[in-house]
């Protein structure tokens, strides 16, 4: 018997998907919830299980645009495993078997001989790249058939890729030299996610009145924390002592204190939030995502460590959930882990504002009449000047430096000393 599979409802306002991959080979047997291929929507790409185990026909190609509810393949349910499939059955059977009679004599031997068999066949992942991987592979030059997997059977990871870029893995010198002196040119489809990108950054151009304004933060204190506290930190929490942590508490704090900052426009009225979701923006393979941290303003600093690192995993992995990826009421991007020492980040619409990071440079600054050397670091706050007015927005910036260079009023939001003598 044969059964279609059917592209799937992803998302309420999501009719169109890309199916950017095939994980699997024409003609293979796959298994019962077996990842098949990967759909690429306008806001995120998730992995299709296949619904029955059988042999997979396929009736679209990869790159193709499909509305919800098309068929990308056909599964005959009637097909037999392969033998690599009738092992691991076997293997199964004999367990069950061992287990019930409670005799181990023959049964390691003859699981010995079965995985055996099992190991001189590949699984459908083997030396397959993860998204990044492959992206990371591309970037350096490095020929994936040189590279042997070590991820879950036998996938490429990241890691893989990086080992091998150490290692010198590289193509040919005369490929190489051929590809500099080459005046070919290559068309690339543009992806749903890049096309939404896109559409959404020139709307906030065309339809908010965006400024920015600048100031700067010296991170001696931050930095000096960090080295006291970063080896204990990590021991009790599991988890590294970063920089956005202490900004996301720092702007949480001041969004609690300037709300128009923390609001959407929506036209008629202004809606405001009693509470504080921090978008993150996160570079992966296939562009710019932002998930969300939601309640931050609640979180410590080991729950916010533990969740950017959660959310960035997924987004570099492309199986981050629209539910990760909506709602934020501000975002913080920072470009200073690419080197970038000013910009303008573009708010992230709806929201009202948008926090921009950059590189830590050594800088001579006056402090006290004397010139002398500071780690400092330029924020930039973007923000829709139909509701926030330059007033808020600057001292909503000010209060951010505030509690950077004093990092005793992340606390509090304030200097401690204030709120002793009620000041």
């Amino acid at each position: 018997m044969s059964i279609q599979l059917k592209v799937p409802s992803v998302g309420e306002s999501v009719t169109e998907v890309t199916l950017s991959k095939w994980l699997v080979a024409d003609g293979d047997y796959v298994e019962i919830d077996q990842s098949i291929c990967e759909f690429e929507s306008d806001k995120a790409t998730l992995e299709f299980p296949a619904e029955k185990a059988g042999r997979i026909s396929f009736k679209v190609e990869e790159g193709s645009d499909l509305k919800i509810g098309d068929v990308i393949a056909e599964l005959d349910t009637d097909a037999k495993a392969p033998a690599k499939k009738a092992v691991e059955k076997e293997v199964v059977s004999a367990t069950k078997e061992t287990a019930k009679t409670g005799s181990k004599e023959g049964s390691e031997e003859q699981k010995t001989n079965i995985e055996k068999r099992s190991s001189t066949n590949d699984t459908y992942a083997k030396n397959h790249p993860s998204p990044a991987a492959q992206k990371l592979a591309a970037e350096n030059h490095v020929p994936l058939a040189k590279i042997n997997g070590s991820g879950k059977d036998g996938r490429i990871t990241k890691a893989d890729v990086l080992q091998a870029v150490k290692d010198g893995v590289s193509a040919s010198g005369a490929v190489e030299m051929m590809k500099r002196n080459s005046r070919e040119e290559k068309a690339e489809k543009v992806s749903k996610l890049r096309k939404t990108i896109a559409r959404r950054l020139v709307s906030v151009k065309n339809e908010t009145a965006m400024l920015t304004t600048f100031n700067e933060a010296d991170m001696s204190a931050i930095m000096e924390l960090r080295t006291k506290y970063k080896v204990a930190f990590e021991k009790k929490h599991g988890v590294g002592l970063g920089f956005m942590s202490f900004f996301v508490r720092a702007v949480s704090n001041a969004l609690e204190e300037f709300p128009a900052v923390n609001a959407y426009w929506n036209e008629d009225q202004v809606i405001y939030h009693d509470y504080v979701d921090i978008s993150i923006a996160v570079s992966t393979p296939r562009g710019l995502v932002v998930p969300v941290l939601r309640n931050a303003e609640s979180m410590s600093m080991a729950g916010i460590e533990l969740g950017i690192k959660e959310l960035a995993a997924k987004g570099r992995e492309g199986t981050l959930g629209l539910e990760e990826m909506e709602g934020g009421t501000f975002t913080i991007t920072n470009g200073g882990v690419f080197g970038s020492l000013m910009s303008t980040p573009i708010i992230n619409a709806p929201q009202s504002a948008i926090l921009g990071m950059h590189k830590i440079q050594e800088r001579p600054v006056a402090m006290n009449g004397q010139v002398v050397i500071r780690p400092m670091m330029y924020l930039a706050l973007s923000y829709d000047h139909r509701i926030i007015d330059g007033k808020e927005s600057v001292s909503f910036l000010v209060r951010v430096k505030e509690q950077l260079e004093n990092p005793q009023q992340l606390l509090f939001g304030k200097d401690p000393v204030d709120i002793l003598l009620d000041m």
